[in-house]
């Protein structure tokens, strides 16, 4: 590649067998999962750049655990490395599908292992999540409604922050259903429950359509950005001393779940989870300390 400073937008006459790979692979995704893997594939070519290679003719697969090598050395988390290595290894896998290259030189390349036992994020106990619905009220109606879509239907920022007034105006089979478009751009229909309803029809106000939740101060919709500045706001509000963001809410709302006794398979439908081994994540994390088998055996044990 000439020029690693434009990978995107590319002169179609112009490309190289790399560029025109980048392009392919890149038009399969939008928005956010595009400029993510639109900066992988950036960082990739500098790097090739830097030590003389073709981005994608000619690599082997010791080029490319020199790369993976490079970003540790720079730094990065084992997971972040593994991370940064999304963009890179589709760009070849399609590469290899669309038959520009013969191999894939990424498929077998040794990437850090990253244990993934359980979810790291710290959410909300059922107390703490009563608390944050209470108090998120007492803000604004916008705050409220931003509260109980994350943390009792477990949606993401961004869905949270996409949902317009006609999403939930439709019934269906006695229910109140929120319609929503999520990761993926995966359809989703989930029921609206009476205390949601009531706190989503408080925020809507008069209005019959359009963006439901808006900024307070100037009517605007919000977005993601907003989202974790309001749920930053509720929790100093409501006394929880730990940094908590709307994949806390969410994490709350699939944790409480569980604890209320919702089998994993009804949690995993509530995350929207396309693998279960995700939801188990959240259910090791929620567990591995209060039913840890040390409690049980040091009871078996007391008595010595």
């Amino acid at each position: 590649m000439s020029s690693t400073t434009t990978l995107l937008p590319f002169q179609p006459a112009t490309m190289s067998t790399a560029q025109l790979a980048a392009v392919s692979f890149l038009a399969r995704y939008s928005a956010r999962t595009h400029r993510l893997y639109q900066f992988q594939l950036r960082e990739w070519f500098a790097w090739c750049e830097r030590n003389g290679l073709d981005p994608l003719v000619g690599v082997q697969r010791a080029h490319v655990e020199l790369y993976i090598r490079s970003l540790g050395e720079r730094g990065l988390m084992d997971s972040s490395v593994v991370s940064m290595m999304n963009g890179v290894r589709g760009f070849f896998r399609f590469a290899h599908i669309d038959g520009l290259i013969p191999a894939d030189p990424a498929v077998y390349a040794r990437l850090p292992k990253v244990q993934r036992d359980e979810s790291r994020t710290q959410g909300l106990d059922r107390l703490e999540l009563i608390r944050f619905l209470q108090v998120a009220q007492t803000i604004t109606v916008h705050h409220g409604a931003l509260a109980y879509l994350l943390g009792i239907n477990a949606l993401r920022a961004s869905e949270a922050a996409g949902v317009r007034i006609e999403d939930y105006a439709d019934t269906l089979r006695g229910h109140r259903v929120l319609r929503l478009v999520g990761k993926g751009n995966k359809p989703a229909t989930m029921p609206v429950t009476v205390p949601v309803l009531r706190v989503l029809e408080a925020c809507r106000g008069e209005r019959t359509e359009g963006p439901l939740i808006l900024r307070p101060l100037s009517g605007q919709p919000i977005d993601r950005r907003d989202a974790y500045r309001m749920v930053a706001r509720i929790a100093k509000a409501a006394g929880i001393p730990r940094h908590i963001s709307p994949h806390s809410l969410r994490h709350a709302a699939i944790t409480n779940a569980l604890d209320a006794g919702v089998p994993l398979r009804d949690a995993q439908i509530l995350a929207r989870h396309a693998d279960p081994r995700t939801t188990e994540h959240y259910d090791r994390a929620r567990g591995n300390l209060d039913r840890h088998a040390v409690h049980f055996l040091t009871a078996y044990v007391a008595g010595v």
